[in-house]
């Protein structure tokens, strides 16, 4: 299958997305085009090496959680890093995550790349929709690393909030995208504020995280390549993942924001909303050229003021495991 641009239809705003907008020449710089090489022998060696890798640690991974439980969860991080390296992901972390557990670090979506990302610097599980663990190999592999599936339909979800509150209250760390689908990463779509009902009123750490694709191959990536990368609306993911791997090395950007305790917050939509305006901002910044930046929107009251408390609570912690 040819993934040649339409140019046409790449340079309408509201033209679906699918397999033929990978190609290098919608580029908005067109300075950038240089920078993209598609390569099918690369592609087939990443595919090749990520299953040899996958198929290595299974077993490994499956002996830990039936008898080693710390193994079980410093095998997943350790996937995640060898396959970012085999994919030709260079991850960029600003900030950095908070301390101590549990944490709900919040984040939005942008791909299935976002995961790899992710999950090479936090020692958490994800939360995915349900329908993830029907999926060939990647739902046995989400199983394998403890993920929290959920329904995407608002009275679904209510079902599992309590499954998201246990594993918090046993010190698991997890990560969310209250997005609830996934985006092109120019814009940060409204959350579901129903997940953040397992925070509530609860002294859990939340952490909001923005994760952007800024470069392929030392050049910035304009909007218009963004979907290389971006898996969303009715692309196909063997042509998308295909495309996605046959090209060199990727820079993602993760910024991790000032952490908060969910109690300080009214509500669950106030909670939501804060990590959305964060999570925004952090956007902006990783796509806005360099110079141009805007000041990142906090509130410097309330993030102050959680850091002081999380500070706090992590000495009194230590001071207890220390007696």
């Amino acid at each position: 299958m040819s993934i040649l641009p339409n140019v046409a239809r790449a340079s309408q705003p509201d033209a679906k997305p699918g397999p033929d907008v990978l190609a290098p020449a919608y580029w908005d710089d067109p300075s950038g085009l240089a920078a993209a090489h598609p390569n099918g022998a690369l592609a087939a060696c990443r595919l090749f090496c990520y299953g040899l890798l996958t198929v290595g640690l299974l077993p490994v991974q499956i002996v830990g959680l039936l008898c080693w439980p710390a193994l079980a969860n410093a095998i997943p991080r350790l996937h995640h890093r060898l396959c970012a390296w085999i994919i030709g992901l260079k991850i960029h972390a600003e900030g950095q995550p908070a301390s101590g557990q549990p944490v709900l670090f919040i984040s939005n979506h942008i791909s299935y790349f976002d995961i790899i990302a992710l999950g090479s610097i936090l020692r958490a599980s994800f939360i995915a929709k349900s329908d993830v663990a029907a999926w060939p190999v990647f739902g046995l592999l989400a199983r394998l690393c403890r993920t929290v599936f959920v329904e995407r339909r608002v009275a679904g979800a209510r079902g599992h909030i309590a499954c998201i509150r246990d594993r918090l209250k046993q010190a698991d760390s997890l990560v969310v995208f209250p997005e609830g689908t996934s985006s092109d990463g120019s814009r940060v779509l409204p959350f579901k504020s129903t997940l953040f009902a397992a925070v509530e009123g609860e002294a859990i750490t939340v952490q909001p995280i923005s994760i952007s694709y800024t470069r392929l191959n030392g050049m910035p990536i304009g909007r218009a390549l963004r979907p290389l990368y971006a898996w969303y609306g009715d692309m196909d993911l063997g042509p998308h993942l295909w495309a996605a791997l046959s090209y060199g090395s990727a820079e993602v950007v993760i910024r991790f924001h000032p952490p908060v305790i969910a109690s300080e917050f009214a509500n669950r939509k106030s909670l939501s909303q804060y990590c959305h305006d964060q999570i925004a901002n952090g956007i902006d910044l990783g796509l806005t050229p360099s110079g141009q930046r805007r000041e990142p929107l906090l509130d410097l009251p309330m993030a102050s003021d959680s850091l002081q408390r999380i500070s706090t609570r992590e000495s009194e912690e230590n001071a207890c495991d220390k007696s």
